[in-house]
């Protein structure tokens, strides 16, 4: 009942919302704002809003799937936007109940979602014409990067690791931000028969074959270092291990699907094929 509350304003601007104090909710929904122009109505961010680095000094109210509705009203917003996983219903149910206009934007794995989300965050920020800007621009490098992935005759097929814990290989599937970007630089998704991410046997990925590895670029415990991949029984015996061919990028960077989104496949493109391609 929230999420159908929710997605219904995700297209209409809240009638009574004051957005001149506004708290986003997802990597990309933060880039949006802050690319239209409206980074000075910005109250607070959650985690996984890192860029631009000028967000960073703004409050954090916890990671997008995990909010605290108790530390976003301590800041009294006039306008929640979110991408459309936040979370946990609870969270949602209690702030929209606190009669805060929450716009949740639905989430993007393909150029027309893009799209989609910058028109839905302009709306509601009531920047029409800065959201047409965007629009345009965007629409723009996404076409460049079609247009780049078109020349390719022999599309390698690429593996998402998402991470590499225990010895399970938790890959990314159909309809998923991974298999999008995949898409967008003129690759194929080595790992298929799922969707989301979810683990997959040893079997299942020397089947995949892929001729590169790809993952998120970060610290920490999730960390996947290259002797990882090597040392893997069945990763270590695919061509992309033979090859050497592991290729890293910033998470948010490559799966978030924003304004950067062109410039994530246009550079994936580069690394699978090379620069002159």
């Amino acid at each position: 009942m929230i999420r159908a509350l929710c997605l219904s304003l995700a297209f209409a601007t809240p009638t009574h919302a004051d957005a001149t104090r506004v708290i986003t909710l997802g990597g990309s929904i933060t880039e949006i704002a802050v690319a239209l122009g409206a980074e000075d109505r910005l109250v607070a961010r959650d985690t996984t809003s890192t860029f631009p680095e000028s967000v960073m000094v703004l409050p954090d109210v916890g990671y997008i799937r995990a909010l605290s509705p108790e530390n976003i009203l301590a800041l009294d917003p006039g306008l929640i936007l979110a991408e459309g996983d936040a979370g946990p219903p609870e969270a949602v149910e209690v702030l929209t109940a606190a009669g805060i206009p929450f716009v949740l934007v639905p989430k993007a794995t393909d150029p027309a979602g893009v799209l989609a989300k910058i028109a839905a965050v302009a709306q509601a920020l009531e920047l029409a014409e800065e959201g047409a800007a965007l629009e345009a621009s965007v629409k723009a490098g996404l076409e460049r990067a079609a247009q780049k992935a078109a020349t390719v005759t022999t599309p390698k097929r690429v593996l998402f690791i998402l991470s590499l814990q225990g010895g399970r290989v938790m890959a990314g599937g159909a309809e998923t931000g991974a298999e999008g970007i995949i898409r967008l630089a003129g690759a194929v998704n080595a790992a298929s028969g799922f969707q989301g991410y979810k683990p997959m046997t040893d079997e299942a990925v020397l089947a995949a074959a892929p001729d590169a590895i790809l993952m998120m670029d970060r610290e920490g415990d999730l960390t996947v270092a290259d002797t990882d991949v090597l040392a893997h029984p069945a990763l270590s015996q695919t061509p992309a291990a033979k090859a050497g061919a592991i290729l890293r990028m910033d998470g948010m960077l490559m799966l978030g699907f924003g304004p950067r989104t062109p410039e994530a496949a246009l550079a994936l493109h580069d690394a699978l094929y090379g620069s002159g391609s």
